[in-house]
């Protein structure tokens, strides 16, 4: 007998060891450069390789859904997991920690691949807010992740001692899936040519380069929020957390807010929301810096379960591949904007030292600038979500929100 509940559940805290690498990389990322005396462009390629061992990950997994099944990918995302973690904590220099994250890419990406289309199938009749649901745990494991981070940097404690925490929850969830019977695929298209031609359809080719633009906004400025707001007043850490935390609760009770403005309501409402926010953000500092993170939070929360949540109920003929290169799109994307996001920070610190700035100040008008560049990504959004808006509402109604 399926075990729903349990399936969910490992899914979720899978989803959490996905979060906090990302929570505890961006926690640590000055240490490791300090340590190994890095770049910042060489920080920011040690942070592509997670985004693009992910995106490797649910193409790979999209293709192979039909035949291999959720239980198999989940396997393999736990292998990798493992040994990403074991691999960091004993790197030692630049090539070292890019090959373990990219293992720990990898894994992250296989979470996706095994997880989005196991949820959508064992709750096909409601997606989007099941969706929405699982995916509280990347924002919530943020959460787990940057106190955690904060906690032990404080104390003094070593970036290795932090890495290792996360096998805690990597093998909680090793343990709920093995032995676990996974449920027979009911709702997803298993003809796997299908699912192919399928991603060939203009709707789709829109919404996967929508899908680079949104992951950026939201993931792009997270794993920098350390070296980004690390000048501006408040604690960048505790920033990260709280950003999360309402992205966590939002998402818990998006399903009125979804079956009320429908998906493309809420996309082209969170762009406007998110770009606002991040030309806030670069201006603020003190008090307002939390002011603006809370609507940057607003902004950002429903997007990317969001964006999966349409492609599964608007293309289900795109099945399990459909989803798997909607994440690889988003993933790839912030993973080619690492190095240019590091760059920027590098350029406009160092412009700002040669006009004569202290480093302290240097490095606040390197964020603000940076900010300023990232608010570009929604702000397509708010014109590509508007068109598509009209465009689903004129196809299929008003109130319509899944295809028939």
């Amino acid at each position: 007998m399926v075990n729903k509940s349990r399936l969910f559940t490992a899914c979720c805290i899978a989803l959490v060891t996905t979060a906090m690498t990302f929570a505890i990389r961006a926690g640590i990322l000055s240490k490791l450069g300090t340590e190994f005396g890095l770049s910042g462009p060489q920080l920011g390629f040690i942070n592509s390789m997670a985004f693009w061992g992910f995106p490797l990950a649910t193409v790979l997994g999209g293709f192979l859904y039909n035949r291999v099944g959720a239980r198999n990918l989940m396997i393999v995302a736990f292998i990798c997991h493992l040994l990403g973690l074991l691999l960091t904590i004993f790197a030692g220099g630049y090539w070292g920690l890019l090959i373990s994250t990219f293992f720990i890419g990898f894994a992250n990406g296989s979470v996706e691949a095994g997880a989005n289309p196991l949820i959508a199938g064992m709750y096909a009749n409601d997606q989007s807010t099941w969706l929405n649901k699982f995916h509280v745990w990347f924002p919530g494991g943020i959460v787990i992740g940057a106190l955690l981070s904060g906690l032990m940097t404080n104390m003094n404690t070593s970036w290795q001692l932090q890495i290792a925490v996360m096998l805690v929850p990597a093998i909680m969830y090793g343990v709920l899936i093995f032995g676990q019977k996974f449920p027979v695929n009911n709702y997803l298209e298993e003809d796997t040519g299908k699912n192919i031609k399928s991603l060939f359809a203009p709707l789709f080719i829109f919404m996967a380069i929508c899908m680079t633009l949104t992951a950026t906004t939201e993931l792009g400025t997270q794993q920098w929020i350390e070296k980004i707001l690390g000048k501006a007043g408040a604690h960048p850490m505790l920033i990260l957390a709280m950003i999360t935390g309402l992205m966590a609760v939002g998402r818990y009770f998006a399903g009125p807010v979804i079956h009320r403005l429908n998906p493309t309501g809420v996309l082209w409402g969170s762009a406007i929301i998110a770009t606002f926010a991040l030309v806030l953000m670069s201006q603020a500092t003190g008090a307002m810096v939390y002011v603006a993170a809370i609507l940057f939070a607003i902004g950002v929360m429903y997007f990317w379960p969001t964006m999966l949540g349409f492609v599964s109920e608007y293309m289900p003929n795109t099945g399990a591949l459909g989803l798997g290169v909607m994440g690889a799109a988003g993933m790839f994307a912030t993973g080619l904007w690492q190095p240019v996001i590091g760059g920027w920070l590098d350029t406009e610190k160092q412009n700002a030292l040669n006009e004569g700035l202290s480093s302290d100040a240097a490095e606040l008008v390197a964020g603000q600038a940076t900010l300023d560049n990232l608010a570009v990504f929604p702000a397509i959004l708010i014109l590509a979500f508007g068109l598509l808006y009209f465009y689903v509402r004129k196809k299929y109604g008003k109130r319509k929100t899944h295809q028939s």
